[in-house]
């Protein structure tokens, strides 16, 4: 039996992050929630402001729907620490909306960063 889904299926999850995220921040380790992982929370490294624009919705590259998350530079580390995390947050509302890894990189206190661009993808079910 084969298994389907629409893409506005998907598109409904990817969009919710597009259109509530406003922070996105470095972590050293996973943030466990909100607080964590937002400005001066336990895990919280450095961040940056986001808004709609930053995110671009298309297909998968294997399948599916993805979510790219546009690469921003120049931002200011906050704290010194391993990174090896990133959270998108939607400080409106107190939510972590998605974290990730990272590779793990040094951070300085007052030093630049330079978020890379990355893609979030949910694949359409397998058979």
């Amino acid at each position: 039996m084969a298994k389907k889904v629409d893409d506005s299926v998907l598109d409904a999850a990817l969009n919710e992050i597009a259109g509530n995220c406003d922070l996105m921040t470095v972590c050293a380790g996973e943030p466990a929630g909100y607080a964590e992982a937002n400005v001066g929370g336990a895990n919280f490294l450095a961040d940056v402001a986001m808004s709609a624009g930053d995110f671009t919705l298309s297909d998968g590259d294997v399948s599916g729907r993805k979510l790219a998350v546009a690469s921003k530079s120049g931002v200011t580390v906050d704290q010194g620490g391993i990174a090896d995390h990133v959270a998108l947050l939607d400080t409106a509302n107190s939510r972590l909306l998605y974290v990730t890894t990272c590779t793990s990189l040094e951070l300085v206190a007052s030093s630049e960063l330079t978020f890379n661009g990355w893609d979030i993808e949910i694949a359409d079910p397998a058979v």
